[in-house]
């Protein structure tokens, strides 16, 4: 293990103190997608104080863009998320979201923390001559939702120029499911294409005592969804990753009243963009059985983030940066599930992996992501302060 390595989790650990009160303070006070004002305002405040020279604000709506010159060479990024979810918390922690229905119950204040950490680990260093290269730190606004264009955060900043001259992106994410002390990583495909479905079936509806007057489009319905639900059972192929599923059904508003249409929503979850669009046209097919029953329908899908593919040789940098600072650490391989994640973004325009960082609580209560109880172990601070960092040395190396 390098010396390098030793002084980057020594530092990290000696940050403690400020990464659970920066992390504390995002925590208490979350915002919701596009509405980042205070955190990023909060944010700037911190890399003034750390003494971040490169400041932009307002970066793609409210992001903040911290760039750190070293000695000549590549430009790398580091990326963090710092919106919250619509979620009411139960937790009863003395810095418990102080905003009715809001939470981070994702982690976004953590990584927004770590990144801070960055922040002040990476100026000593270009003050010491120790940082070869550039190192953006992007903290992102609008992770969790879409606008009215579809469009969540990465994009829009990368609309902007983040990325232009950037080589190589990093992320993380802390994860519940692997204790502290642990990594996970996956080469290709590790999160989902998101895309979300509206159909409607359309009918005539009539009085509910003389329903053979009209025609019913919740009859309609029990065989759409049958359909519906053997796509991804009996069409496509078990060995690929494909998930659909219906979140809202809407329909009817008496109970003698046979309604004239019903209208469900979904999402569809993919890795691959070929079963990506087989789907799409699988599930158009489900809702025009309404026509062969007397009916008719209407189709139409938002497709959303793609596919976030980590790319092979920066994970290899990323475990060989942890086990540099972390000679001990635990390194578990598999693709991290069918959420979303728009790094994706990123990892489309340069080379870029993102990796998961073990959190879960020792008490062995499963608090898991976006939900109500979601909480972290908040040991795993410096370390993915100390692993961001050492990955971006050696991908400047």
């Amino acid at each position: 293990m390098s010396i390098v390595g030793y002084s980057i989790k020594e530092r990290a650990e000696s940050l403690e103190e400020d990464l659970r009160k920066w992390r504390r303070a995002i925590h208490s006070q979350p915002e919701l997608s596009f509405q980042e004002y205070n955190t990023a305002a909060f944010v700037a405040k911190i890399l003034r104080e750390i003494g971040v020279e490169d400041i932009r604000e307002g970066v793609g709506g409210t992001g903040v863009v911290a760039t750190i010159a070293g000695q000549p060479g590549p430009t790398v990024a580091l990326r963090a998320d710092m919106d919250a979810l619509p979620i009411q918390e139960t937790n009863t922690h003395s810095y418990k979201s102080r905003r009715e229905g809001v939470m981070h119950a994702c982690g976004h204040d953590a990584h927004t923390a770590m990144l801070l950490g960055v922040a002040k680990l990476l100026v000593k260093d270009a003050e010491e001559n120790q940082l070869r290269g550039t190192v953006k730190l992007l903290f992102q606004p609008a992770e969790e939702a879409t606008d009215e264009h579809s469009l969540s955060g990465a994009p829009y900043m990368i609309k902007e120029g983040v990325v232009e001259d950037v080589f190589h992106a990093v992320a993380l994410h802390v994860c519940p499911w692997q204790p502290f002390g642990t990594i996970q990583v996956n080469d290709g495909e590790s999160m989902a294409n998101v895309d979300v479905f509206e159909g409607k079936i359309i009918g005539t509806g009539s009085h509910g005592g003389y329903p053979h007057t009209g025609s019913d489009p919740i009859w309609m319905l029990s065989s759409v969804l049958q359909s519906l639900y053997s796509i991804v059972n009996r069409r496509v192929s078990p060995l690929e990753t494909a998930v659909v599923s219906i979140g809202e059904v809407h329909s009817g508003s008496a109970s003698n009243v046979i309604p004239s249409e019903v209208k469900i929503v979904g999402t569809i979850r993919t890795y691959r963009n070929e079963t990506r669009d087989y789907l799409i046209g699988e599930l158009e097919k489900a809702f025009k059985i309404a026509q062969a029953l007397g009916g008719d329908y209407e189709f139409k899908v938002e497709k959303g983030e793609p596919a976030l593919k980590n790319n092979p040789e920066v994970n290899q940098t990323i475990i060989g940066a942890a086990e540099t600072v972390y000679p001990d650490v635990k390194v578990a391989k598999g693709p991290f599930g069918l959420g979303g994640e728009d790094f994706a973004y990123f990892a489309k325009e340069v080379q870029a992996s993102m990796f998961f960082l073990g959190c879960a609580m020792p008490d062995g209560i499963q608090r898991d992501l976006h939900t109500p109880i979601f909480d972290i172990d908040e040991r795993c601070l410096p370390m993915g302060t100390a692993i961001l960092t050492q990955t971006a040395h050696h991908l400047l190396t």
